[in-house]
């Protein structure tokens, strides 16, 4: 058991609130997990070293400004150093929309997360479990019956130098109900979190859903979204991922219900020495159900991607249409990616598809538009843009994609073609 994992433990057993009858659950797998190594299959390119050297301060900075998104008018939820910030999220909430911290959640609120916390998240996922024992601050947000909430719901959180942060979001759409939830990552210095959202979506239920894994130099992230579709439900999601020292973003999608529909639209970009690992897992259980998995990245100088994306089809899941598609550019000969599509199929009436490319940047076409008076500047960023743009238009959320855009080519801009 190393440092880190052995300090988790020792602080979760001081951990008591009502939430204890959960944590207790995962403390006792904690108490016997192992640290992942190179021979940990989930793990195998991903080392977690780093995260015995990072050093977490008592006395870390707890006023810092988060910038607001123009045009959004989101809900928002801020969370500085694994701390609710009052101040800086909003105080009025639209009806049919109800938001609780974990800290002092009325007993209605305390009821249903009782039953939905690390339910739907998967107990494999390792640090899920460090995040199910040290998570005291978070959220819990549901939403009624046939509500639609105009207003997008932003959760922010974001680390300084020197600070560790475990936060939990559970996500309850009652029938017939729809919103739009973003989870922004922010801070790059040196800093460990974890941060893990459960979703359970009803019969009807549409849930737009945002995951923006930017933080980069020194941070170390790892965390995860996990979803539970029941009849008919519907979940479109977007993750963007930028790499830092350490980033894992685990997904889990649970077709629960007939004819539940989901899309799910990846773009990871990593320059220098970064690493992003994304292990996706979609579970077909009952018949009926729709997946569509678009995984598109780009990668530069000795920066590091893994991808494992598995959609496993039950017995009993027929008629279920499932397709899985990873694409990826690298910038120069010394990046790395590896890549693993997955179909594990026991359902005899079903239609399904699965690939991965991996090629480097048009050398003809950047030749072709330098020699059209771009400098190569100019040039690589229209054609990086290009390769992952269709995946920004089909955003639902417009402006969100006018407010990614000059990021992704402001990070464009720096990667060189080696």
């Amino acid at each position: 058991m190393s440092n880190w994992l052995e300090s988790a433990v020792t602080r979760a057993e001081t951990v008591s609130d009502w939430l204890s009858p959960k944590r207790e659950a995962s403390l006792a797998l904690l108490r016997e997990a192992k640290v992942p190594t190179r021979k940990t299959e989930a793990w195998k390119y991903t080392p977690v070293r780093a995260i015995d050297q990072v050093t977490v301060s008592t006395e870390v900075s707890a006023s810092v400004q988060v910038e607001s998104i123009d045009d959004l008018n989101s809900v928002d939820l801020v969370f500085i150093n694994g701390e609710f910030d009052a101040a800086q999220s909003s105080s009025e909430l639209p009806a049919g929309l109800t938001v609780s911290r974990l800290v002092d959640a009325d007993d209605s609120a305390r009821a249903w997360a009782l039953s939905a916390f690390s339910n739907i998240k998967p107990d494999r996922h390792l640090f899920g479990l460090v995040n199910d024992v040290l998570a005291t601050d978070g959220a819990l947000i549901d939403v009624a019956e046939g509500v639609e909430i105009e207003q997008p719901i932003r959760i922010v959180s974001l680390l300084t130098q020197g600070a560790e942060a475990h936060t939990r979001v559970l996500v309850r759409l009652a029938e017939r109900s729809k919103v739009a939830i973003v989870e922004q990552f922010l801070g790059n210095e040196a800093s460990y979190n974890t941060g893990f959202a459960e979703y359970d979506v009803a019969a009807e239920a549409e849930l737009e859903h945002y995951r923006f894994a930017t933080q980069v130099n020194e941070a170390l992230s790892i965390g995860g979204s996990h979803f539970n579709l029941g009849e008919k439900a519907q979940l479109n999601s977007t993750l963007i991922g930028f790499g830092s020292k350490l980033s894992r973003v685990d997904v889990d999608v649970t077709h629960a219900g007939s004819h539940a529909f989901a899309k799910m639209n990846v773009i990871y970009l990593l320059d220098g020495k970064e690493l992003f690992d994304l292990h996706s897992t979609v579970e077909h259980a009952v018949p009926h159900g729709t997946t569509e998995e678009n995984v598109r990245g780009i990668v530069a100088d000795h920066a590091k991607v893994v991808f494992n994306g598995r959609i496993h089809i039950h017995r009993n899941a027929q008629k279920t249409l499932a397709e899985l598609n990873n694409r990826n550019l690298l910038m120069s000969r010394t990046a790395e990616i590896n890549t693993k599509p997955e179909l594990e199929i026991y359902a005899d009436d079903v239609r399904c598809a699965h690939g991965a490319t991996i090629a480097e940047l048009d050398k003809k076409a950047l030749y072709y538009m330098q020699s059209r008076g771009l400098s190569r500047s100019q040039a690589q960023v229209m054609l990086n843009f290009g390769f992952i743009n269709e995946l920004v238009e089909q955003m639902p959320n417009q402006v969100l994609a006018e407010w990614l855009r000059p990021q992704l080519k402001a990070r464009f801009a720096q990667m060189e073609v080696g």
